[in-house]
């Protein structure tokens, strides 16, 4: 409760034992929200939520459920998603289903509360990968809901505290050295989860200004970063950029599909995740979200660097 009695909003949360959502959930509570998270009854992951942290134990695609779980909720962030799969069905249950549940019990609602996705830059290219197909499918979801006030974020590759994706990459940058997977003077633009959180709560503060937007995000180096860049900015100084031929990607991605089938594991490596790799450019532009929020980022990436590594490079 503030000072007046009243109680904090209450935010609904999915996606949030994964990487952002757990850096949401510190976030929210920090700025004195109340977060209430949606997790699946079986999940494994209880002991990512923060003390405080509602547990509200639900399947997305019961419905009665999800409508109790939504009750007295102030605002909706939905960040639950599947980065790996073989096919179209492997990403649709959090990336496209998920979201066709919560949209149609929050449109039964008689006062629906904003509903925020975290969506992704690939979804301005659904025709790279099913992943990158699923997200700008979960995006036309929230847009048949014309009733909902509905705002989509759409990120770069997002790194910090917890990330296993990007941590590798920077690390051998810091060593000086740069696996290329695309063209000579690929692009790419990059978000510190710390900045993402600070666009959340920029969102719930700024009312009614974003609805029914749609939003890119970047750490504000204009253009985002050539390889180059990259390790000039994480303090490597020169780099030796060691292109990775596309055939070999492509064969290595090929490979990797056949052999989740036949061991029935969610691959990462996949053709369509190769064509994501080998993209000219993956740049953001966050000049509209600034103007509707006010909000920008402070964490760049020499910054971002820093507090993951250290100030001393790597050997």
């Amino acid at each position: 409760m503030d000072e007046t009695g009243a109680q904090a909003p209450l935010i609904a949360l999915t996606g949030a034992t994964g990487f952002i959502g757990q850096q949401l959930q510190q976030r929210l509570l920090a700025d004195g929200y109340r977060v209430r998270a949606l997790v699946r009854p079986d999940s494994p992951n209880l002991d990512r939520l923060q003390p405080g942290c509602q547990a509200a134990s639900v399947y997305l695609n019961d419905r009665d459920a999800l409508r109790d779980a939504l009750t007295d909720v102030s605002a909706v962030v939905y960040c639950a998603g599947s980065v790996r799969g073989r096919g179209p069905e492997d990403f649709a249950a959090a990336n496209v289903d998920g979201l066709r549940h919560l949209a149609a019990v929050l449109s039964s609602l008689s006062a629906p509360p904003a509903v925020l996705l975290i969506s992704s830059l690939a979804a301005s290219r659904p025709e790279v990968s099913n992943y990158a197909a699923s997200k700008a499918a979960g995006e036309r979801v929230l847009g048949e809901h014309e009733n909902l006030a509905w705002t989509i974020l759409r990120p770069p590759a997002v790194y910090g505290p917890g990330d296993k994706e990007m941590r590798p990459i920077l690390a051998w940058l810091r060593r000086g050295i740069a696996f290329v997977p695309g063209p000579p003077g690929q692009r790419i633009s990059l978000l510190h989860v710390e900045d993402l959180t600070a666009a959340v709560v920029a969102w719930l503060r700024a009312g009614t200004a974003c609805r029914h937007q749609v939003y890119s995000l970047d750490d504000g180096h204009p253009g985002g970063y050539d390889w180059p860049g990259m390790a000039w900015a994480v303090g490597a100084g020169r780099v030796r950029q060691l292109r990775v031929p596309a055939m070999l990607l492509r064969l290595a991605g090929s490979v990797n599909w056949g052999l989740s089938r036949l061991l029935g594991y969610a691959p990462m490596l996949t053709p369509g995740k190769v064509r994501e790799l080998t993209q000219e450019s993956w740049v953001c532009d966050n000049e509209a979200f600034t103007r509707a929020t006010g909000w920008t980022p402070v964490v760049d990436l020499g910054e971002g660097a820093r507090r993951m590594f250290g100030a001393k490079r790597e050997r």
